[in-house]
């Protein structure tokens, strides 16, 4: 009895639709085409947002919830977290910085990284917690060999989505960066590989570096 399963049967007109519904579908079918469709909430036939609800949900509850408690003298930042994914805020002028570890996939309780932030996001997508669940949206396949993408973006929302359009794109395709909002992460593939990139520009980390000589 959900407004979007009444929309998929028509018992709901589009325009009688809540107005959120309409902001998650212009999202949706924007990000369709910045990822030439890695990534697409048109499922079995009818609109599904699931794949971005999520990170969208936490950050308007943190805008709209968290955000205005900074205004607070003894409130110095505010965050949210939803599996993992989340989206944080620092009071302006605060000594304040989250530091937030990034799971290796391949050692359980173990950290790969870690990452200082005071204001935005970051999100997770990949097969570790919950196996081969992603599917790429060209194929109507499972990904299989995905890697782990943690995206860090001002907003949930992006992160969010362009953790899975990473995770779609395969460890070996770093071209959907240049339709991606400014942003930050890694990727790590099964076998253990990395890729990392700082602003939308691929970086070598200094293991890679000393490789490199």
């Amino acid at each position: 009895d959900s407004q979007i399963s009444r929309l998929r049967d028509g018992a709901l007109h589009p325009e009688d639709a809540d107005p959120r519904i309409l902001e998650v579908c212009e999202a949706c079918v924007r990000l369709a085409a910045e990822s030439d469709r890695r990534f697409d909430a048109n499922r079995n036939g009818w609109f599904d947002p699931t794949g971005y609800v999520k990170g969208w949900a936490v950050e308007r509850a943190t805008s709209h919830h968290l955000a205005p408690l900074l205004a607070e003298d003894e409130v110095i930042a505010v965050g949210l977290s939803a599996g993992g994914d989340m989206q944080l805020r620092t009071a302006p002028g605060a000594d304040w910085t989250w530091n937030i570890g990034i799971a290796d996939p391949l050692r359980p309780g173990a950290l790969r990284a870690r990452v200082p932030l005071r204001d935005g996001a970051v999100a997770t997508s990949g097969p570790a917690e919950r196996g081969a669940h992603i599917v790429d949206p060209r194929t109507g396949s499972a990904v299989r060999e995905a890697p782990t993408a943690t995206v860090i973006a001002e907003r949930l929302s992006d992160a969010d989505a362009w953790a899975t359009i990473a995770v779609v794109a395969g460890f070996d395709d770093l071209t959907w960066l240049r339709a991606a909002p400014d942003c930050s992460g890694m990727l790590i593939a099964s076998d253990g590989r990395v890729r990392r990139w700082v602003h939308g520009v691929e970086v070598a980390g200094a293991d890679e570096l000393a490789l490199l000589g």
